[in-house]
Order: C-alpha cells, then structure tokens, then sequence
C-alpha cells in the first residue's frame, strides 16, 4: 500500500485539527450543559453535558478518517476490482474529507450559539457536496463502494454508464440549487426545499436505471 506523502498528510491533519482546535478554543466558555441536537427548523430540542459533544467530535473524525481512506483504497478492497482512476479517488476522499471538518465546525458553533443555521451553511455545504460528487460520477466505473451500486448497475457496465452520466448532471444542477437556493429562506422552509430536491436527484437515476433494466430485459 502506497505511503502517504507530506502534501496529503498536511491536508488531513488540517481537515481533522481544525475542528479540534476550534472546540478547544470555546470549550472552557461553554455552560456545562450544551445544545446536542437540533430539528430540522434549527431550533435545540436535546441537551447534554459539554463533554458529549467532544466524544462526538472525536468519533466524527474517525468516521472521517474511515471514509477517507476507504475512498482512497477503493481499488485495494474491491470485489470487482474496477481500477479507478487514482487521482479521482483521491479527488473524492478529499471532498468527503473536507465536507466532515466542515460539519464539525458548524456543529461546534451551533453548540456555541444556541442555534443551528441550517439554511445558511448546513444545506449549501450539502449542495455544494453533491455537485461535487456530480462532477465526478460519470467517471465512476462500476464498483461495490462508491456511486448508483444497484443490482443492475452492478451487473450491466452499459446500464451503470447511462444512469452515472445521467446522475452526473442532476447532482450537480440540483446541489447547486440547493446551495443556491436555501440560503434566502428561513426555518423549516430551507430544509423542505433541500430535501424535495434532494429525494429528486437521488431517485431520479435509480428510476432512470430500473427502465433501463426492464427495457434490456424486454428487448433480449
């Protein structure tokens, strides 16, 4: 297994020191007991003692670490050994990588204020992750971690083609409109908007793959 170098080391341990040394520095500041979870207007409605929110901190950056390197050693683990391309995998797992430190800050501040606001960093930085990801899916070859994994994507290349073009362009017009979008409304207005879209770009190529499969059933 290819050693990480300088570069991608610097980069990880900025994505995962970040959070922390934020944490750190309000830690002292916070009241004992913190704002743990928020609905979906962003208002609190759980609490807990502040060390609860370090313990999540440190098990999101091992989530984090987790994902990165599963990313990156795609190729390693797979059954289908598909061969991505390198330099896509690590372009993926830096994304997913900077997305997670991202989540920890705002969570951190939220915690700090009292108040999550979703509609102004929580849904763009999911839009923007989308898009990101959109970006990327069309060159994608099939595989059992990372994109549409269905039964029939899985076992037709054409039918995995089709639908990862397909989900490349909706994921990143529907993640940039949630980015876009959401932040100019309030309360749970945002998070409905995101969501609806969300459920579209996620269901519509998993609908798109499934005609694609009946229809080379029927026509065989």
């Amino acid at each position: 297994m290819k050693t990480l170098n300088w570069k991608e080391w610097l980069i990880i341990v900025i994505c995962i020191g970040l959070p922390i040394a934020y944490l750190a520095s309000v830690y002292t500041r916070l009241p004992e007991i913190v704002p743990t979870h928020f609905n979906h207007k962003g208002e609190v409605d759980g609490k807990g003692e502040k060390s609860t929110l370090l313990v999540m901190i440190l098990f999101m950056n091992l989530i984090s670490l987790g994902t990165y390197f599963l990313v990156k050693y795609a190729n390693k683990i797979d059954p289908k050994k598909s061969r991505q391309s390198p330099e896509l995998l690590q372009k993926i797992a830096y994304m997913l990588l900077v997305f997670m430190a991202a989540i920890q800050i705002i969570i951190i501040h939220a915690t700090t204020t009292g108040y999550l606001e979703a509609n102004k960093y929580l849904m763009p930085l999911i839009g923007l992750l989308f898009a990101g990801l959109g970006n990327f899916m069309h060159s994608i070859k099939p595989n059992y971690f990372i994109g549409m994994r269905l039964p029939w994507t899985l076992e037709d290349p054409g039918n995995w083609r089709k639908t990862h073009q397909i989900g490349s362009k909706i994921w990143m017009i529907g993640g940039i409109a949630i980015a876009v979008i959401t932040p100019f409304f309030n309360g749970a207005s945002g998070f409905t908007i995101a969501m609806v879209i969300l459920a579209i770009i996620v269901f519509y190529p998993m609908i798109y793959s499934y005609q694609f499969y009946k229809k080379s059933q029927h026509d065989q």
